[in-house]
């Protein structure tokens, strides 16, 4: 399946497998050197890591890397079918180098840092990894509301009404028990939507799904900020499986970091005019080393052109300076933007 970035979309499998390899890596809280290169690049990148002088902890670090890539230049792992990045962080615990490596099916930006703790931005702008996201299920009586954190699911709540489906003869006319009923499932809508409420908390999506028209009735009872990042899932229901509700979630990731990209280009665009925009290399550099970069914009595939070793090191210096780095995949917004041999950049000032 391709997405609308003119990326194919990551299997739920491999999906499954990075998610948990970056529960692990995350856990690292140390200073780390992080390599990510495209498969058969692997002595290109050793070259890189010798040619650049560093302190003595990272050397060490450095030197096991290289060693690691030689082994791997014969038996690649891969959480995929394919290798195409080879991902390796290395860290020093208890006076040890440590490393740990993963290989990816698809496209990640060519990274050589050192930085504070491992990075891994590149895995949740491409990939979809790690991202928050609440799945409603529900029809008028049920509804199973789960909170996953990649793919694993940390909160979870289910509730249920008692639901006449039918007016039975005798008693209240049908439109009193019409009204009754329809009252009731307004209720339970309503109690549904406070649960959501609660759990909404550093949510990226809610998915809504359900068969039957349930879910666009409850749709309003939502309020203004669940609302805001809610949307409608087709062919979800209380039977799909764990990896159809991954399917799912990936898809709407893609499609919401695509909005979301289109969101800072649109923002870049405008303060352009504001002159609160850099767009040379060496004005950008300047200004990341005075820390008056907030936003780095960066093609995934920056490697490719003569300015990579260039921009390999205002991508260290935007992470150590706290400025955000957002990688552009899209072809389409490369061109529009003329990223191909430079980056983007928004600033927090204006410099001279």
């Amino acid at each position: 399946m391709k997405n609308n970035l003119g990326y194919s979309e990551i299997s739920p499998k491999e999906w499954l497998s990075i998610n948990q390899f970056l529960q692990e890596i995350k856990q690292i809280d140390s200073p780390c050197i992080t390599v990510y290169y495209p498969y058969g690049k692997g002595q290109e990148t050793i070259s890189l890591l010798q040619e650049t002088k560093r302190k003595e902890s990272f050397e060490k670090i450095e030197f096991e890397i290289e060693k690691r890539i030689r082994t791997l230049k014969e038996n690649p792992s891969s959480a995929g079918r394919f290798t195409k990045t080879l991902c390796i962080f290395g860290w020093i615990k208890g006076g040890k180098v440590n490393t740990k490596e993963i290989g990816t099916s698809k496209k990640l930006p060519y990274i050589y840092m050192a930085s504070k703790k491992p990075y891994t931005k590149p895995f949740g702008d491409i990939l979809k990894i790690n991202y928050t996201v609440l799945v409603v299920t529900l029809d008028q009586k049920s509804a199973k509301i789960q909170k996953f954190y990649g793919n694993q699911i940390i909160q979870e709540a289910k509730l249920r009404i008692d639901l006449q489906g039918r007016h039975r003869k005798g008693g209240q006319s049908q439109g009193r028990f019409l009204r009754a009923r329809q009252t009731k499932i307004h209720v339970f809508f309503k109690k549904i939507a406070t649960k959501v409420r609660e759990m909404n908390s550093n949510l990226d999506l809610i998915l809504l799904g359900g068969i039957g028209p349930a879910k666009k009735e409850f749709h309003s009872q939502l309020d203004l900020e669940s609302a805001k990042i809610c949307r409608f899932v087709e062919n979800l229901s209380f039977s799909s499986t764990p990896n159809d509700i991954h399917k799912k979630i990936i898809h709407h990731l893609y499609q919401h970091r695509r909005a979301y990209v289109a969101d800072i280009i649109k923002r870049y665009e405008k303060l352009v005019k504001e002159g609160l925009t850099a767009k040379r290399n060496d004005i950008i550099y300047k200004a990341l080393e005075i820390g008056a970069v907030e936003t780095l914009i960066v093609s995934a595939d920056y490697h490719k052109n003569s300015q990579f070793k260039n921009i390999m090191k205002m991508l260290e210096l935007a992470k150590n300076t706290s400025a955000k780095i957002e990688f552009a995949a899209s072809a389409k917004i490369i061109q529009k933007l003329d990223i191909n041999n430079s980056v983007l950049a928004i600033l927090r000032y204006k410099i001279k």
